[in-house]
């Protein structure tokens, strides 16, 4: 598998100027090469606590054994049930006949009862995928209830130890379950968060959930940024598919360099946004502020793609200084799409209709404009759209939590600007 990395920045800053923002756009494609593991691992991480009782353990059985059906013989696969404690159902196996009859029969007769700790769960999985250290690592993650109080500091500790050991997909079924848990799950261990608040949506969705992990071809791999000291990063933000807080997961190589993990990858194309903090220059001066590299392993060697450097320089000429390159303005409205959305969902939450207003139609705005149907599907679940040109929305009367919930989970949801080609002036 090749990678190229192509860089968008406007490289000139106004005298006094001390922030620079690039977008990075990362490409794989061809197979996966020599020392790639072509092996895959799925894990099914299923609630069972006493609120999945009834319709929604029904649709979560029936999604689990619909996609151990779909898995090819030569793929391994678990599955793991958990309420206070988590029990190995089904260990990690290749998906022979045999092994998906017996899966099959393990799943239908789980049964809901007791509370919710996450935590149990996670730490099951990540002993599971340690038996296939090379293996390329997915799961998915569902659940319907609050985390017990006592796991939390707990799963906070098990998501870091979980880091880099597999990719992780969360998903809410129904609407009495905390977001914020599952966001967390999903951006450290990079992938994705959403409601499914109607339970006959979950065989779809674990449909979807599976071709993509199938279709991996690439683990490992990484984004290395040098920095000379007297620069800062302030962000690393992953903006599409969808948006993912990259830099607190940050591993420090030395004084210079930090080291991202991205996660697994198949043939695609992913776009990263970095905010640099250098210090201001005098006219004409220039600094090298930041240059990107993707790591991967083959046969225990480094490959390296580099990418065009970060380059600044200061000046007077506002004609050069104002503009703002085209991928780096998208990405920003982008992140100012997902704010407005999470703010205008937490002043309608407490009651605060004009503010939940003016920010939810300040959001179909931006939806409108950058072409993001998916999340203005989203928010005509919760605004009736007067003027999307304009902004001009009311809220929905009365409480659709199951609303709130889908927009919540799909406000960081992003579409990629095309086409993305170099603009940078000279």
């Amino acid at each position: 598998m090749q990678f190229t990395v192509e860089s968008f920045f406007n490289p000139h800053l106004p005298l006094g100027g001390t922030r620079s923002d690039a977008v990075f756009t990362i490409t794989a494609s061809g197979e996966a090469g020599a020392g790639s593991s072509s092996q895959k691992a799925v894990a099914f991480l299923a609630d069972i606590s006493g609120s999945m009782e009834g319709g929604k353990l029904q649709a979560a059985k029936f999604a689990i054994r619909r996609s151990i059906d779909l898995l090819s013989p030569d793929t391994l696969f678990t599955v793991i049930s958990f309420a206070n404690s988590a029990k190995i159902l089904f260990p990690l196996t290749l998906a022979t006949k045999e092994a998906k009859d017996k899966a099959h029969h393990l799943v239908q007769s789980l049964e809901a009862g007791g509370g919710t700790e996450m935590s149990n769960a996670l730490l099951a999985a990540k002993a599971e995928f340690a038996k296939y250290p090379d293996a390329i690592a997915c799961s998915m993650f569902l659940t319907d209830g609050q985390n017990n109080p006592e796991d939390r500091k707990k799963l906070q500790l098990t998501i870091e130890t979980c880091k880099g050991a597999f990719q992780c997909d969360c998903r809410g079924v129904g609407t009495d379950w905390d977001p914020e848990d599952l966001k967390r799950i999903a951006n450290v261990l990079m992938g994705s968060a959403d409601a499914i608040t109607n339970p006959d949506g979950l065989e779809a969705d674990f449909k979807n959930f599976l071709s993509k992990a199938l279709s991996k071809g690439m683990s490992g791999v990484k984004l290395r940024l040098w920095s000379p000291k007297t620069a800062q990063l302030l962000s690393v933000q992953q903006m599409n598919p969808e948006i993912l807080e990259l830099l607190p997961a940050a591993k420090r190589i030395d004084d210079k360099t930090v080291e991202i993990e991205l996660g697994a990858w198949s043939a695609e194309t992913r776009d990263y946004h970095i905010a640099i903090q250098v210090q201001p220059g005098a006219e004409g001066d220039e600094m090298l502020a930041c240059r990107p590299t993707v790591i991967v392993m083959a046969n225990g060697v480094e490959v390296k793609t580099v990418g065009q450097p970060v380059v600044v320089a200061w000046t007077s000429d506002e004609a050069l200084s104002t503009r703002i390159n085209g991928q780096v303005a998208h990405y920003t409205g982008q992140a100012e799409l997902a704010t407005a959305i999470k703010d205008g969902l937490e002043a309608k939450s407490r009651g605060d209709v004009d503010v939940a207003t003016k920010l939810l139609g300040k959001a179909v705005k931006l939806a409108e404009a950058s072409g993001n149907d998916e999340v203005t599907r989203r928010l005509s679940k919760v605004v009736d759209v007067v003027d999307a040109s304009e902004g001009t929305v009311r809220l929905k009367s009365g409480n659709n939590k199951a609303a709130d919930l889908e927009l919540d989970m799909g406000g960081t949801r992003t579409v990629r600007r095309r086409p993305a080609t170099p603009t940078n002036p000279i």
